[in-house]
């Protein structure tokens, strides 16, 4: 029993003299309730495991003396909130991307305790291997809510009206067309007579949702005109409006995250996976990383440049080249390549504050074109 005791004091005052001589990798778990930590010294050896609750005190109280620290936690719900209190106490706080560590969400004795020793292993090793992101400031998320509260209320009112056509479609009788925001004055003199007390109540809220939509499309514009006057820049462009270039600047933040701008389209997810080994090089779907709502916007607008609607430009012009090789799903193709074209476009004009000119491209090959004759 005593050489137990004694060798438990030993290897407590290792552990004090590895503290103090060496920077240590830290790897935490962070639930809703409890997070696992687990603690490396330079070498790789384990000098703690140990579980405090998820609370500011409790972060405080085991970090606010601790030691020269390279921290490693996963990106959710509270890591915002623990990694800048972490970077308040000087220490160096990596925030990995979840859906990038397969070695941790596909292994197959998952444990909390065993995520934390993994985040601490790759800290060690190299924080690349992490894939670090970067949190947005609170004021940005602040706005960035202003958008995602508007789309679901979109979707909810969407759901509804297709619930209203379903059930009188099954009756036999149809609703006239119409647009989401005159649809409860349009249909109630169509929808049958037995119908009326069940789906009046439904109309009166799709009526109620289109206001509080038409509400926050007039904050989002304010918010355009008093606080991102940047994404003028972007709503020349045709396809782009105040929503989709206000979520653009929202979701990016920091347009000098970027060295290049053909960068963007591979963090939004628009460029083709990849598979090649030796020979095989299979063509593949989109990624589909990153923020899926601003892809979808920015698909959305290539749909409009090359409908019917959308205004001659060298985009649109490029886009339609492309369609008429044909081949299967060619249209879908095509408006995943404008997309990924607009959004390479709208962080060029963002970075050089340059005018939006639609037939750039065209005059400028032209030009040379003189030039060399």
């Amino acid at each position: 029993m005593v050489s137990k005791i004694s060798a438990l004091k030993d290897a407590k005052r290792r552990n004090r003299l590895i503290f103090n001589n060496s920077t240590v990798f830290v790897g935490i778990e962070i639930g809703d309730k409890f997070s696992y930590i687990f603690i490396l010294n330079k070498d790789g050896e384990v000098i703690e495991e140990s579980r405090i609750p998820t609370t500011k005190n409790a972060f405080t109280r085991k970090f606010s003396n601790f030691h020269p620290s390279r921290i490693a936690i996963e990106v959710g719900p509270h890591s915002r909130r623990v990694s800048q209190t972490l970077k308040d106490f000087g220490y160096e706080v990596i925030v990995a991307d979840a859906r990038k560590l397969r070695l941790i969400y596909e292994n197959p004795r998952k444990e909390d305790k065993v995520d934390a020793q993994y985040l601490a292993r790759l800290a060690r090793l190299d924080p690349k291997l992490l894939s670090p992101i970067f949190h947005r400031s609170q004021e940005t998320q602040a706005h960035l809510a202003v958008i995602r509260s508007r789309d679901i209320l979109v979707r909810t009112r969407t759901k509804l009206i297709c619930h209203v056509r379903s059930r009188v479609k099954s009756t036999g009788a149809r609703l006239p067309s119409c647009s989401a925001t005159s649809f409860h004055k349009q249909v109630p003199e169509s929808i049958p007579h037995d119908l009326l007390h069940a789906l009046t109540p439904i109309l009166d809220h799709i009526a109620t949702l289109t206001k509080q939509i038409d509400a926050y499309d007039r904050q989002i514009e304010k918010l355009c005109v008093e606080s991102y006057r940047e994404t003028g820049l972007m709503r020349p462009v045709s396809g782009v409006g105040v929503l989709s270039s206000l979520t653009y600047v929202l979701t990016l933040e920091d347009p000098k995250r970027f060295r290049k701008s053909r960068e963007v389209g591979p963090c939004l997810g628009l460029v083709p996976k990849l598979d090649q080994s030796g020979e095989h090089d299979p063509q593949l779907h989109i990624t589909k990383t990153g923020n899926s709502y601003l892809r979808g916007l920015l698909v959305q607008s290539a749909h409009y440049i090359l409908g019917p609607f959308g205004e001659d430009s060298d985009l649109r012009r490029w886009g339609l080249k492309i369609t008429e090789r044909g081949g299967k799903n060619a249209k879908k193709r095509t408006a995943m390549a404008v997309a990924r074209k607009l959004a390479v476009m709208l962080h060029h004009l963002w970075v050089t504050s340059e005018v939006y000119e639609p037939f750039y491209a065209s005059r400028n090959s032209v030009k040379v074109e003189l030039e060399s004759s």
